[in-house]
Protein backbone atom coordinates (compact mmCIF):
# COMPACT_ATOMS: atom_id res chain seq x y z
CA UNK A 1 0.00 0.00 0.00
CA UNK A 2 0.89 3.74 -0.32
CA UNK A 3 0.39 6.47 1.87
CA UNK A 4 1.82 9.19 3.21
CA UNK A 5 4.04 10.12 6.39
CA UNK A 6 2.15 12.52 8.73
CA UNK A 7 3.64 11.96 12.20
CA UNK A 8 7.10 11.23 12.89
CA UNK A 9 8.10 9.96 16.67
CA UNK A 10 11.24 8.60 16.02
CA UNK A 11 11.10 5.19 15.25
CA UNK A 12 7.20 5.09 14.54
CA UNK A 13 5.63 6.85 11.90
CA UNK A 14 1.80 7.76 11.14
CA UNK A 15 1.00 7.21 7.15
CA UNK A 16 -2.15 8.42 5.90
CA UNK A 17 -3.50 6.44 2.94
CA UNK A 18 -6.65 5.41 1.29
CA UNK A 19 -9.93 6.94 2.16
CA UNK A 20 -8.37 8.67 5.20
CA UNK A 21 -7.16 5.10 7.12
CA UNK A 22 -3.91 6.19 9.46
CA UNK A 23 -1.93 3.08 10.00
CA UNK A 24 1.25 2.94 12.52
CA UNK A 25 4.49 2.18 10.67
CA UNK A 26 7.89 1.27 11.30
CA UNK A 27 11.32 0.90 8.75
CA UNK A 28 11.94 -2.34 7.72
CA UNK A 29 15.43 -2.73 8.37
CA UNK A 30 17.88 0.20 8.91
CA UNK A 31 18.62 2.00 5.52
CA UNK A 32 19.88 5.22 4.30
CA UNK A 33 18.56 7.13 1.47
CA UNK A 34 20.71 7.71 -1.09
CA UNK A 35 23.95 8.36 1.24
CA UNK A 36 22.29 10.91 3.04
CA UNK A 37 23.55 10.67 6.99
CA UNK A 38 20.01 11.73 8.33
CA UNK A 39 19.11 10.47 12.40
CA UNK A 40 15.72 10.09 10.85
CA UNK A 41 15.49 7.77 7.34
CA UNK A 42 11.82 9.06 6.47
CA UNK A 43 9.90 12.10 7.55
CA UNK A 44 6.55 13.73 7.79
CA UNK A 45 5.55 14.32 3.75
CA UNK A 46 7.04 11.47 2.67
CA UNK A 47 5.34 9.51 0.43
CA UNK A 48 5.97 5.39 1.40
CA UNK A 49 5.26 2.34 0.36
CA UNK A 50 4.18 -0.27 3.19
CA UNK A 51 3.10 -3.75 4.12
CA UNK A 52 0.55 -4.78 7.10
CA UNK A 53 2.00 -7.31 9.44
CA UNK A 54 0.62 -10.65 9.47
CA UNK A 55 -1.91 -11.04 12.28
CA UNK A 56 -0.73 -7.29 13.45
CA UNK A 57 -2.71 -3.79 13.21
CA UNK A 58 1.08 -2.21 12.57
CA UNK A 59 2.63 -1.79 8.48
CA UNK A 60 6.04 -2.08 7.97
CA UNK A 61 7.84 0.64 5.57
CA UNK A 62 10.04 -1.11 2.34
CA UNK A 63 10.16 2.13 0.27
CA UNK A 64 10.52 5.51 -0.05
CA UNK A 65 9.42 7.40 -3.01
CA UNK A 66 11.55 10.30 -4.80
CA UNK A 67 11.19 13.29 -3.50
CA UNK A 68 10.66 16.86 -4.83
CA UNK A 69 12.19 18.44 -2.06
CA UNK A 70 13.08 18.74 1.49
CA UNK A 71 14.74 20.55 4.32
CA UNK A 72 16.97 19.38 6.66
CA UNK A 73 19.16 20.87 9.16
CA UNK A 74 22.33 19.59 11.86
CA UNK A 75 21.41 17.48 14.44
CA UNK A 76 21.69 18.84 17.93
CA UNK A 77 23.49 16.11 19.37
CA UNK A 78 25.31 14.62 16.31
CA UNK A 79 26.74 17.31 14.55
CA UNK A 80 27.82 14.85 11.62
CA UNK A 81 24.84 14.00 11.03
CA UNK A 82 21.46 15.60 9.86
CA UNK A 83 18.01 15.58 10.66
CA UNK A 84 15.21 15.70 8.26
CA UNK A 85 12.77 18.12 8.94
CA UNK A 86 10.23 17.04 6.23
CA UNK A 87 10.05 16.40 3.19
CA UNK A 88 7.20 17.46 -0.40
CA UNK A 89 7.04 20.84 0.35
CA UNK A 90 5.14 23.46 -1.04
CA UNK A 91 6.03 26.16 0.86
CA UNK A 92 7.78 27.35 3.91
CA UNK A 93 6.58 29.28 6.75
CA UNK A 94 9.32 30.91 9.02
CA UNK A 95 7.22 32.42 12.75
CA UNK A 96 9.29 35.10 13.88
CA UNK A 97 9.19 37.48 17.21
CA UNK A 98 11.64 40.22 17.58
CA UNK A 99 10.97 40.21 21.28
CA UNK A 100 9.77 37.15 23.55
CA UNK A 101 11.48 35.64 22.53
CA UNK A 102 13.63 38.00 19.94
CA UNK A 103 14.58 35.68 16.26
CA UNK A 104 18.27 36.35 15.06
CA UNK A 105 18.88 37.47 11.71
CA UNK A 106 21.39 34.85 11.27
CA UNK A 107 18.42 32.57 11.95
CA UNK A 108 16.22 33.77 9.99
CA UNK A 109 18.92 33.83 7.29
CA UNK A 110 20.50 30.53 7.84
CA UNK A 111 16.63 28.76 7.20
CA UNK A 112 15.81 31.03 4.21
CA UNK A 113 19.26 30.18 2.74
CA UNK A 114 17.99 25.98 3.63
CA UNK A 115 14.78 26.51 1.78
CA UNK A 116 16.40 28.41 -1.26
CA UNK A 117 19.04 25.46 -1.50
CA UNK A 118 15.96 23.15 -2.05
CA UNK A 119 13.76 25.26 -3.76
CA UNK A 120 11.00 25.90 -1.51
CA UNK A 121 9.71 28.72 -1.59
CA UNK A 122 9.36 30.82 2.00
CA UNK A 123 7.68 33.51 3.85
CA UNK A 124 8.12 35.36 7.02
CA UNK A 125 5.03 36.19 9.44
CA UNK A 126 6.02 38.52 12.17
CA UNK A 127 4.37 37.35 15.07
CA UNK A 128 3.13 39.41 18.46
CA UNK A 129 2.91 42.61 16.91
CA UNK A 130 0.45 43.49 20.00
CA UNK A 131 3.05 42.46 22.22
CA UNK A 132 5.24 45.34 21.07
CA UNK A 133 5.92 49.23 22.40
CA UNK A 134 6.96 51.57 20.48
CA UNK A 135 10.78 50.98 20.30
CA UNK A 136 10.55 47.32 19.99
CA UNK A 137 7.71 48.11 17.05
CA UNK A 138 10.93 49.91 15.33
CA UNK A 139 13.03 47.34 15.91
CA UNK A 140 10.41 45.10 14.21
CA UNK A 141 10.09 47.39 10.80
CA UNK A 142 13.64 47.37 10.58
CA UNK A 143 14.14 43.78 10.30
CA UNK A 144 10.85 43.40 8.37
CA UNK A 145 12.48 45.91 5.77
CA UNK A 146 15.66 43.96 5.26
CA UNK A 147 13.81 40.76 4.24
CA UNK A 148 10.82 42.76 1.95
CA UNK A 149 14.07 44.40 0.43
CA UNK A 150 15.51 41.21 -0.46
CA UNK A 151 12.04 39.92 -2.16
CA UNK A 152 10.83 37.93 0.68
CA UNK A 153 6.90 38.32 1.38
CA UNK A 154 6.50 39.11 4.98
CA UNK A 155 3.37 39.49 6.96
CA UNK A 156 2.94 40.85 10.70
CA UNK A 157 0.29 38.60 12.58
CA UNK A 158 -1.29 38.04 16.21
CA UNK A 159 -2.31 34.90 17.08
CA UNK A 160 -3.95 36.81 20.50
CA UNK A 161 -6.24 39.35 18.18
CA UNK A 162 -6.46 37.23 15.04
CA UNK A 163 -4.56 39.70 12.94
CA UNK A 164 -4.26 38.76 9.11
CA UNK A 165 -5.26 35.32 9.81
CA UNK A 166 -7.20 35.70 6.46
CA UNK A 167 -4.45 36.41 5.00
CA UNK A 168 -2.76 33.53 6.01
CA UNK A 169 -5.43 31.47 5.37
CA UNK A 170 -5.25 32.21 1.69
CA UNK A 171 -1.51 31.61 1.42
CA UNK A 172 -1.64 28.53 2.85
CA UNK A 173 -4.60 27.27 0.83
CA UNK A 174 -4.23 23.58 -1.50
CA UNK A 175 -0.70 24.07 -0.60
CA UNK A 176 1.63 21.71 2.02
CA UNK A 177 3.41 24.14 4.38
CA UNK A 178 5.99 23.75 6.99
CA UNK A 179 5.37 26.00 9.99
CA UNK A 180 8.57 26.16 12.04
CA UNK A 181 10.47 28.93 14.01
CA UNK A 182 12.26 29.15 17.57
CA UNK A 183 10.48 27.87 20.76
CA UNK A 184 8.14 30.55 22.03
CA UNK A 185 7.25 32.32 18.98
CA UNK A 186 3.87 31.59 19.09
CA UNK A 187 3.67 28.72 15.81
CA UNK A 188 1.26 26.63 17.40
CA UNK A 189 -1.07 29.41 18.70
CA UNK A 190 -1.18 30.65 15.08
CA UNK A 191 -2.03 27.33 14.25
CA UNK A 192 -4.95 27.08 16.51
CA UNK A 193 -5.95 30.54 15.11
CA UNK A 194 -6.04 29.19 11.66
CA UNK A 195 -7.91 25.79 12.78
CA UNK A 196 -9.60 26.44 15.67
CA UNK A 197 -10.23 22.55 16.07
CA UNK A 198 -6.83 21.65 16.26
CA UNK A 199 -6.15 22.97 19.81
CA UNK A 200 -2.27 22.03 19.66
CA UNK A 201 -0.53 22.84 23.50
CA UNK A 202 0.97 26.26 23.56
CA UNK A 203 3.08 26.94 26.17
CA UNK A 204 4.58 29.90 27.89
CA UNK A 205 8.00 32.06 27.84
CA UNK A 206 11.01 31.15 30.20
CA UNK A 207 11.07 34.44 32.34
CA UNK A 208 14.30 33.99 33.76
CA UNK A 209 15.87 33.65 29.90
CA UNK A 210 13.28 34.26 27.51
CA UNK A 211 13.48 31.47 25.53
CA UNK A 212 10.16 29.79 24.97
CA UNK A 213 9.21 25.92 26.38
CA UNK A 214 9.02 23.43 23.68
CA UNK A 215 5.67 22.66 23.33
CA UNK A 216 5.74 20.33 19.85
CA UNK A 217 7.67 17.19 20.35
CA UNK A 218 7.41 15.69 17.09
CA UNK A 219 6.49 16.99 13.56
CA UNK A 220 3.09 16.10 12.96
CA UNK A 221 1.40 16.85 9.46
CA UNK A 222 -2.52 18.35 9.48
CA UNK A 223 -5.19 18.32 6.99
CA UNK A 224 -6.55 22.00 6.59
CA UNK A 225 -10.14 22.40 6.10
CA UNK A 226 -9.81 24.80 3.14
CA UNK A 227 -7.67 22.52 1.03
CA UNK A 228 -3.98 21.67 1.65
CA UNK A 229 -1.63 20.73 5.09
CA UNK A 230 -0.09 22.44 7.54
CA UNK A 231 3.37 20.21 8.94
CA UNK A 232 4.03 21.87 12.72
CA UNK A 233 8.00 21.01 13.84
CA UNK A 234 8.50 21.00 17.41
CA UNK A 235 10.84 24.85 17.88
CA UNK A 236 14.57 24.57 16.57
CA UNK A 237 17.16 26.37 18.93
CA UNK A 238 19.50 26.01 16.43
CA UNK A 239 19.73 25.46 12.66
CA UNK A 240 23.17 24.71 11.52
CA UNK A 241 23.66 24.53 7.38
CA UNK A 242 24.27 21.18 5.71
CA UNK A 243 27.05 20.07 2.96
CA UNK A 244 27.46 24.10 0.87
CA UNK A 245 30.22 25.06 -0.78
CA UNK A 246 31.59 29.14 -0.44
CA UNK A 247 30.86 29.15 -3.96
CA UNK A 248 27.24 27.85 -4.17
CA UNK A 249 25.39 29.88 -0.72
CA UNK A 250 25.92 33.18 -2.78
CA UNK A 251 23.25 31.69 -5.07
CA UNK A 252 21.15 31.15 -1.93
CA UNK A 253 20.81 35.04 -1.07
CA UNK A 254 18.53 36.19 -4.23
CA UNK A 255 19.86 39.62 -4.03
CA UNK A 256 23.56 38.33 -4.16
CA UNK A 257 22.31 35.97 -6.97
CA UNK A 258 21.36 39.00 -8.94
CA UNK A 259 25.20 40.77 -9.23
CA UNK A 260 27.51 37.54 -9.09
CA UNK A 261 27.66 37.56 -12.38
CA UNK A 262 29.00 40.91 -12.55
CA UNK A 263 32.48 40.36 -10.03
CA UNK A 264 35.53 39.51 -11.95
CA UNK A 265 36.12 36.14 -10.87
CA UNK A 266 33.79 33.40 -11.37
CA UNK A 267 34.59 31.73 -8.15
CA UNK A 268 33.93 35.46 -5.81
CA UNK A 269 33.59 34.47 -2.51
CA UNK A 270 32.40 38.27 -1.83
CA UNK A 271 34.86 38.69 0.87
CA UNK A 272 38.33 39.36 -0.08
CA UNK A 273 38.16 39.74 -3.58
CA UNK A 274 38.85 43.11 -5.86
CA UNK A 275 36.30 44.28 -7.73
CA UNK A 276 33.75 42.44 -6.10
CA UNK A 277 29.89 43.91 -7.19
CA UNK A 278 28.41 42.22 -4.36
CA UNK A 279 30.91 44.28 -1.92
CA UNK A 280 30.01 47.18 -3.89
CA UNK A 281 27.03 46.98 -3.33
CA UNK A 282 27.05 46.40 0.05
CA UNK A 283 29.13 49.70 0.24
CA UNK A 284 26.30 51.07 -1.87
CA UNK A 285 22.97 50.44 0.67
CA UNK A 286 21.99 48.21 -2.04
CA UNK A 287 22.41 44.72 -0.10
CA UNK A 288 21.85 45.22 3.79
CA UNK A 289 24.55 45.16 5.79
CA UNK A 290 22.86 42.61 8.22
CA UNK A 291 22.07 40.10 5.66
CA UNK A 292 25.51 40.36 4.15
CA UNK A 293 27.30 39.73 7.41
CA UNK A 294 24.93 36.90 8.27
CA UNK A 295 26.43 35.40 4.74
CA UNK A 296 29.72 35.78 5.86
CA UNK A 297 28.69 34.02 9.00
CA UNK A 298 27.65 30.92 7.10
CA UNK A 299 30.09 30.53 4.75
CA UNK A 300 33.26 31.06 7.35
CA UNK A 301 31.12 27.87 9.31
CA UNK A 302 30.35 30.59 12.36
CA UNK A 303 27.80 28.88 14.36
CA UNK A 304 25.01 30.00 16.51
CA UNK A 305 24.28 29.67 20.38
CA UNK A 306 21.49 27.71 21.55
CA UNK A 307 19.35 31.44 21.77
CA UNK A 308 20.09 31.93 17.81
CA UNK A 309 22.73 34.80 18.63
CA UNK A 310 26.14 34.36 16.54
CA UNK A 311 29.21 33.25 18.63
CA UNK A 312 32.05 35.53 19.26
Amino acid sequence: MEGIIIKSTGSWFTVLHSDDIITDCKIKGNFRIRGMKTTNPCAVGDHVIFEMMANENIGVISEIKDRHNCIIRKSTNLSKQTHLLAANIDQAVLVITVASPRTSTGFIDRFLVTAEAYHIPAILLFNKIDLYNDEIMAYHHLVKSIYRNAGYFCLEVSALRGDNIDEVIVLMKDKINLFSGHSGVGKSALINKIVPGFKLRTGDISGVHQKGKHTTTFAEMFRLPFGGFIIDTPGIKEFGMVDFTKEEVTYFFPEMKLLANQCQFDNCTHEHEPRCAVKKAVEEGVINETRYHNYLNIINGREMDIEGWELK
